[in-house]
Formats: C-alpha cells, sequence, structure tokens
C-alpha cells in the first residue's frame, strides 16, 4: 500500500512539475504541532510537538495549484488515569511519542499574492512502531493515519507563515476496537521559499 501511495504521489508531481505555467517554488518549514488523540484512553487537551520538512508550491494559474510536501511530524500524546481494560500493559498518565513521515498534498486556491487557502489529503507513516509496543509484543498503534488538511498561508516574499487543522479520519488503534483513536492536529510554522 506504502508502495502504490508513494508512486501515485511520485507521479503527480513530475506530471504536475511538467505542466505548471505560473510557477514552481521548492522551499523549507518547520513549525509546531499540537495534537489531541480522542478516545477515553487518552487526557484531553492538545500536547505539543514539532515538524520538519520540505515543499513544492506547483501554481497551474494566477488562482490554483498544488502543494505536495513531505514532514518529519513529532504528535505527543499522554495516557489518562482511566485506561479501562484496552491498555492494560500501559502505565495510566504515561507520555507517548509518536513520529511520523507526514505527506500532504494540498490544493492551493490564491486569494492574492499575500494569501493562500490549502485543503487536502494527508497520509502519515508511523516511523517508530516499537516504541508503540506493549508488553505482549502488539502494536499500539496503526502503522499509518489519514487525514484531512484545512488552513491558510501568508505569503510575504520568500517567506511563508502557515496555520492548518488536520483531522484524522481512520481509527489508529491497533489493539482493539473498543476505543476509537483518532488524531486532531493544528498545525502553525513558518515556510522559506528556495
Amino acid at each position: 500500500m506504502k508502495k502504490i501511495i508513494l508512486s501515485s504521489l511520485a507521479l503527480i508531481l513530475i506530471s504536475a512539475a511538467s505542466y505548471a505555467q505560473a510557477g514552481f517554488r521548492l522551499g523549507i518549514k518547520g513549525g509546531t504541532n499540537l495534537t489531541q488523540l480522542s478516545g477515553q484512553s487518552f487526557d484531553n487537551g492538545f500536547k505539543s510537538g514539532f515538524q520538519l520538512g520540505g515543499f513544492m508550491e506547483i501554481d497551474f494559474s494566477k488562482s490554483i495549484g498544488i502543494q505536495p510536501e513531505v514532514l518529519f511530524s513529532e504528535t505527543n500524546t499522554r495516557t489518562s488515569s482511566n485506561l479501562g481494560s484496552v491498555l492494560t500493559n500501559m502505565n495510566s498518565n504515561q507520555d507517548v511519542k509518536l513520529n511520523y513521515l507526514s505527506i500532504p498534498v494540498l490544493l492551493r486556491l490564491n486569494a492574492n499574492k499575500m494569501l493562500t487557502f490549502v485543503v487536502g489529503p494527508q497520509y502519515s507513516i508511523l516511523i517508530n512502531p516499537h516504541e508503540t509496543t506493549l508488553q505482549n509484543g502488539q502494536d499500539a498503534f496503526k502503522s499509518g493515519d489519514f487525514a484531512m488538511v484545512g488552513g491558510l498561508q501568508i505569503n510575504l516574499s520568500a517567506f511563508r507563515i502557515y496555520g492548518r487543522y488536520a483531522v484524522g479520519l481512520n481509527n489508529i488503534n491497533d489493539i482493539s476496537n473498543q476505543d476509537s483513536w483518532k488524531s486532531q492536529q493544528i498545525q502553525l510554522g513558518i515556510g522559506i521559499k528556495l
């Protein structure tokens, strides 16, 4: 599945780059993630992490384009004091850190030169599954998370300032179906066009 997604992404990017008439830009970006996992096994509230990576801006016209990205994304959460029977091998009030390779492919809607709205899917691959293994050897979290992202970006010459909201669409609980775990994330950061 991962090979199909990555191959499709590469094909889209190559096709888009060859047809892009209004502009093609590369850049780097970084910022903070404020993440919350829903479900009775986790504390309410957003916990901070970070993201770092690169982006492409491919404009097909002055008003529309795509923005694929590759990001290393750290997600932090904390188990609740009410774990129930789902996580009997994990401690209550324990910090959990998940590292993902996130690949959003966003539609760019340019309101003007300064303001861009983005919306689209994001697939994240868990890159530290061994750290989420319970004592019985079972992985606590699924290897991937699919989300929808929406937000805006302010373009100041070569600088980008962005804010986004990402909502997970699938259950990332790999232990049982008793408790559904879904992610919500607020992403804030800056980027620099190279």
